[in-house]
């Protein structure tokens, strides 16, 4: 459990020694006594992940889930939801670590807009499992792309600083810079679902010279938020068009029907 909740820890190989690794849990152990680890939602915990109150909070998502959006379903089925059914998508599947809701949007926010990139670790651990089989049958791990002038003011890529981490988690390839956005959109936020779309109409692309990275490789997209698909469905194209033998979605967090659009 620790893992899932950020902490890392569970994965240090100890030395061949036996003294040397019981010295150091006690040191260890002291030290947290003293001065008790801070969680990375601020609150103490046993663990360098979130505390167990913020954990709790965060609505997972768990099969059965719709296998083309990941939209939480009643019951398991063989066939995909209503409105993958009507319209399939640009990517092939998709899944969600968590649904976006008060207290999982804190948390993007602060990776997003608040410089704590110490977050993507986990995010990235939350995705490891929520895409487990996506990753299974991936071949390299791409992040939706930001504009190069939101990039020198925000100083990092909130869908790049998850994917880094996952993409060495699964043994993938990670392609940071095949996919770019050619033009500085504005915001998704507050917009309708065709305004979204219209908003990032041809705006990514796969540079000529990362054309051999992408061709015949199943890739797995990587976003913090889903909300109608229009960002994630503009970069599926444009990694199809250049090659990618197929796309799949995976994401920190995804809007439910009858939600407010994030921001």
């Amino acid at each position: 459990m620790g893992a899932e909740h950020g902490d890392l820890r569970s994965t240090w190989k100890a030395a061949p020694s036996r003294a040397r690794p019981f010295f150091a849990e006690l040191g260890r152990g002291v030290l947290d006594l003293l001065l008790p680890p801070a969680s990375l939602d601020g609150e103490i915990a046993l663990t360098g992940g979130l505390s167990a109150s913020a954990f709790s909070k965060v609505t997972f998502l768990d099969d059965p889930v719709c296998d083309g959006c990941g939209l939480a379903q009643a019951y398991e089925a063989e066939t995909r939801c209503p409105a993958c059914q009507a319209k399939p998508r640009a990517f092939q599947r998709a899944r969600a670590a968590c649904v976006y809701d008060e207290h999982s949007r804190e948390l993007i926010l602060k990776l997003k807009h608040a410089d704590r990139t110490d977050l993507s670790g986990l995010f990235a651990r939350w995705l490891s499992r929520a895409s487990a089989d996506l990753l299974a049958e991936a071949d390299a791990v791409v992040p939706v792309p930001i504009h190069r002038a939101r990039l020198l003011r925000r100083r990092y890529n909130q869908a790049a600083e998850i994917a880094r981490p996952l993409a060495r988690m699964a043994g993938l390839a990670y392609l940071p810079d095949a996919l770019t956005r050619k033009r500085d959109t504005a915001s998704q936020g507050g917009k309708s679902a065709s305004g979204r779309r219209r908003n990032v109409a041809a705006a990514f692309a796969v540079p000529p010279s990362k054309r051999k990275l992408v061709e015949g490789r199943r890739i797995v997209l990587v976003d913090d938020v889903l909300t109608t698909g229009a960002t994630a469905e503009g970069c599926a194209r444009a990694l199809l068009a250049a090659g990618a033998a197929s796309v799949s979605l995976s994401v920190v967090a995804r809007v439910t029907e009858g939600q407010a659009r994030p921001i």
